[in-house]
Parts: structure tokens; C-alpha cells; sequence
């Protein structure tokens, strides 16, 4: 399995999973002519993707789900702003089902995000596995076991607490941020992930950082702090870190 995270953040995301030749996008938050330039790299046109999953209907995860093909796209809301035709019904995602499309097996995990029915997914192609967890302000329980000592993690690292409090922001965006239904912080992430990755673990991806509360060297030196502090060491998996300008590659 080969990942590319083609942009996370507030700007846009979307999210390649490749293998065997074949390919899948997470969230569609970005211009199809990046979409179409990244699959170049595997060999892949715009029409070639299997399906788009799409985690909520947030414009920066689905703005330009209008140019997929209906008949492709899943999503736990059957209507996606600007697209003129609502989503299949056996596209519909729900919470613990699987659905397969092509090499891969795609499990819906519910998270907590203000906007309704928020999935994060395991993708599984029979000999790897991805989690994909971003835009929620907690991990629930019932996710873990599905969540545990998977190959690959992009998880979601968006904010430091002190540089959100210290921002220019307004009161009520702070409040949203760190709710239950806002974002994880550097600290959650590392928090959850020294818990969740094994010794299959081969790679894990920061994502949806904040450009204004956050920077890639924060949430590195904090994912680093809390694995020497809960686990007594630093996992072998590689860290790599996310952004919204440039790709991020990852996966064999």
C-alpha cells in the first residue's frame, strides 16, 4: 500500500491510497487539477479513481466532490454542497460497516466534529492497513480496537494549546477548537497514538496542522515528548508531517 497526502489543513485535504494499480481519494477539499497531477505519479488519471470517500462535508473535505462522479463518491450525508445529484444510498456510509471497492476494505469509524455523522476510516488492501483520523476533538472508545497497531496512521496533530490561547483569534473559534467536537491538540494526538501503534507500525503522518497555531517543529517535538513519556522510548515508525502546499508520500 502507497499513500499521498496531497494537502491537509484548513486550506484543503485530499488523500490518495494506492495498491495493486489501483487507487482511492480521501476527502476532496482541493482543485481536481492537483488531484489529477498527483495520480500522475502512479500512473493514474482523474478517472481512474475507484471512489472518493469523503469524511464530512466541510468545504475544506468535499468543495469539489461536484466533480466526481456521483456513482463513485461515499459519504454519510447524502447531500454535499454544491453537488447537483445526492449520494447512492448504498453509499451511505455508517458507523463499523465496511465497504469494498476494488483491493480495499473501507471501515467507517464515527469521531466527534461539529458536523454531522464525522467518519474517520480504516483502509485495509489485504496485506496493509491505513488509519485516517482527522477533525475531531476525541477518539471514541469503540474506534480503538479497529484503530490498534495498524501500518500506517495519518492522524490528526492540529493545534498547540498555548499558541491557540496566545492567537488573535476570537473567543468563540478558541472554544470550538479545543470542544469535544473541535480538534485534537499536538498532545491528544500523541496521547492517543502512543496508545493505538505496535510493532506493525511503519509510519505515522501529522496531520491538519493549524498554520497560525501550530508548526511542524511543535507538534514533532511533542509527539516525540509524550511517546518518551509514556512509553519510555521513541517508536521505530517514521514521522513525517503533513501540510496543505506540498504532498506528502508515504506507504511501499
Amino acid at each position: 500500500m502507497q499513500f499521498d497526502v496531497i494537502s491537509s489543513g484548513s486550506k484543503g485535504n485530499a488523500t490518495i491510497i494506492y495498491s495493486n494499480g489501483r487507487a482511492i481519494l480521501i476527502d476532496f477539499g482541493i482543485s481536481k487539477r492537483r488531484v489529477e497531477q498527483a495520480l500522475k505519479g502512479y500512473g493514474l488519471s482523474f478517472d481512474d479513481l475507484e471512489a472518493f470517500f469523503i469524511t464530512h462535508t466541510h468545504s475544506d473535505h468535499a468543495s469539489d466532490c461536484f466533480n466526481a462522479p456521483i456513482e463513485k463518491v461515499y459519504c454519510s450525508s447524502q447531500a454535499i454542497p454544491k453537488c447537483e445529484h445526492t449520494v447512492l444510498k448504498d453509499h451511505l456510509l455508517l458507523p463499523f460497516i465496511e465497504k469494498t471497492v476494488g483491493p480495499f476494505t473501507i471501515t467507517s469509524l464515527p469521531l466527534s466534529h461539529d458536523c454531522k455523522n464525522t467518519m474517520g476510516f480504516l483502509v485495509s488492501d489485504g496485506e496493509e492497513s491505513l488509519v485516517y483520523v482527522t477533525d475531531t476533538g476525541f477518539v471514541p472508545e469503540k474506534d480503538f480496537p479497529y484503530f490498534s497497531n495498524r501500518n500506517y496512521y495519518i492522524f490528526e496533530s492540529n493545534h498547540d494549546p498555548k499558541m491557540l490561547y496566545e492567537s488573535k483569534r476570537p473567543d468563540y473559534l478558541i472554544r470550538r477548537i479545543i470542544s469535544d467536537k473541535g480538534h485534537l491538540s499536538n498532545t491528544d494526538c500523541a496521547y492517543y497514538l502512543s496508545n493505538l501503534i505496535g510493532k506493525n507500525t511503519k509510519e505515522v503522518v501529522l496531520a491538519h496542522l493549524s498554520d497560525e497555531c501550530n508548526t511542524p517543529e511543535v507538534a514533532k517535538d511533542t509527539y516525540e515528548s509524550v511517546m518518551q513519556t509514556q512509553l519510555g522510548y521513541l517508536p521505530d515508525a517514521i514521522l513525517k508531517i503533513a501540510s496543505d502546499v506540498k504532498e506528502t508520500k508515504g506507504g511501499q
